[in-house]
């Protein structure tokens, strides 16, 4: 076996050296073949137009995440046109070379609820067209988002930069809105003032959460496994975790505590030789977690967990959910249209001017809106990202969203939505894999034939 020591690209690079020279091939073969080309059919390196899909790709989930919290629909309508005009390019590309499609599951599940959309407009199931469009856009968006995640994580240095660049994008911006969020309440990064307290670019707390439940497996994972120095990846995870504690979420709290519990166990249970390396990551994150916690506070969020009736509200919209559902139970009432149909059925007024926009339970109003066909597309989804999570722990933040699901709307949120989706996409990819040249001569490879 060949060994080389000098990082991915170059580890690659040298093997292949290596290999060419001991099988005889190397002096008929282009050095810059064997650097290079060689590379990118092997899926180490990619092609260049992929390096710069990913990179536009990353740039329109950062606008994403940072334009949150605008309530004006240009920002939103800039990252949908975003995302699918870069899907399309990349399926000209496709196209183009005649390569075959990545689909994994949450590709299938995004695209037959769109199209499902299509057919309760078609039937005339909608009871508002507009807001059909609207979910119709939400789950084509979610489409181009999981199968670009999809096909750019085939190669394994795209891959591995996406991961690494979402992760210091997280912590980032954790730290940031921690800050802001002391240090400018009411305001978004200290310039654009707001009627809510904000958590970063996210007007509701339990969105920040959900978007830090989904990225903190990244990061942690990456100290665990990968051989990342591992203090420095406690840390980011320990800013993280706090971050979403002084944002006072109760459900959100609650996940990624559980989910970091959840990857230490994992770490330990794949690798019992590397017993001091668990503890030491479970010392060093605990030390974190706790030091920033101290820090930042957790009296807010104590306060909340006394309320005496944490269910008000919720229960009540519940029941009217079950209602609808009973109502409409195949057909559903369209997508989007949930704010539509809500007051035909509530049993609960908010008062002070307020009216209820979400189920605050995301399974409740898919079945609301797509009837029990699209309730069970989204639980298969949910068993699908349980059992890649498991498989691959640094996305088990998936599931941990649609678990934080059950009590709020965090899938909602479009950007939350798209890295939602973007994380499923890569946690379904395959290893990129394309025919070898043929290498002609006495000491080609006679199974290449």
């Amino acid at each position: 076996m060949l060994h080389c020591h000098a990082g991915p690209r170059r580890d690659a690079g040298c093997c292949i050296r290596r290999a060419a020279a001991t099988t005889g091939v190397a002096g008929r073969v282009p050095r810059s073949f064997l650097t290079a080309d060689l590379l990118e059919i092997t899926g180490w390196l990619p092609p260049r137009e992929a390096e710069w899909t990913s990179r536009l790709f990353f740039a329109l989930l950062v606008w994403g995440v940072l334009s949150a919290w605008t309530p004006e629909r240009w920002p939103s309508g800039i990252l949908q046109a975003g995302l699918l005009g870069l899907a399309f390019a990349w399926g000209l590309r496709k196209a183009w070379t005649a390569e075959r499609l990545r689909l994994n599951w949450p590709c299938w599940v995004a695209a037959g609820v769109a199209a499902w959309g299509l057919a309760q407009k078609a039937l005339g199931w909608t009871v508002y067209w507009r807001g059909t469009l609207e979910g119709l856009l939400y789950w084509l968006t979610a489409f181009a988002a999981c199968w670009l995640a999809a096909e750019l994580a085939c190669w394994h240095q795209l891959r591995s930069w996406m991961r690494t660049a979402l992760g210091w994008f997280a912590f980032t911006l954790a730290v940031a809105s921690v800050v802001f969020y002391f240090g400018t309440p009411g305001k978004i990064f200290g310039l654009f003032p707001v009627s809510y307290r904000a958590v970063g670019p996210f007007l509701n707390r339990d969105h920040y959460a959900s978007f830090i439940a989904l990225l903190l497996p990244v990061v942690l994972w990456d100290g665990l496994i990968r051989r990342r120095p591992l203090w420095s990846r406690a840390l980011m995870a320990g800013a993280m975790y706090a971050s979403v504690i002084a944002g006072a979420s109760r459900a959100g709290s609650l996940v990624v505590t559980v989910e970091i519990l959840l990857l230490l166990f994992l770490a330990w249970d794949r690798g019992h030789e590397k017993v001091g390396l668990i503890r030491r990551a479970a010392g060093w994150t605990a030390f974190f977690a706790v030091t920033f916690v101290l820090v930042v506070g957790w009296d807010v969020l104590w306060q909340r967990f006394q309320e005496p009736d944490p269910w008000r509200g919720r229960r009540e919209m519940l029941q009217a959910a079950w209602t609808m559902v009973r109502d409409r139970p195949w057909s559903g009432f369209g997508l989007g249209n949930w704010a539509v149909v809500y007051p035909a059925y509530a049993v609960w007024d908010p008062g002070l001017g307020l009216y209820v926009n979400h189920a605050h339970n995301e399974w409740a109003e898919w079945a609301v809106e797509g009837g029990l066909p699209m309730l069970a597309a989204m639980l298969s989804l949910g068993l699908w990202a349980i059992r890649r999570g498991l498989r691959r722990p640094w996305g088990i933040g998936a599931a941990a969203v649609l678990v934080h699901s059950t009590v709020d709307f965090p899938l909602r949120c479009l950007a939350v939505a798209v890295l939602f989706f973007t994380v499923l996409g890569m946690l379904g990819r395959s290893p990129h894999r394309e025919r070898a040249p043929r290498l002609r001569g006495p000491n080609a490879d006679p199974g290449a034939r």
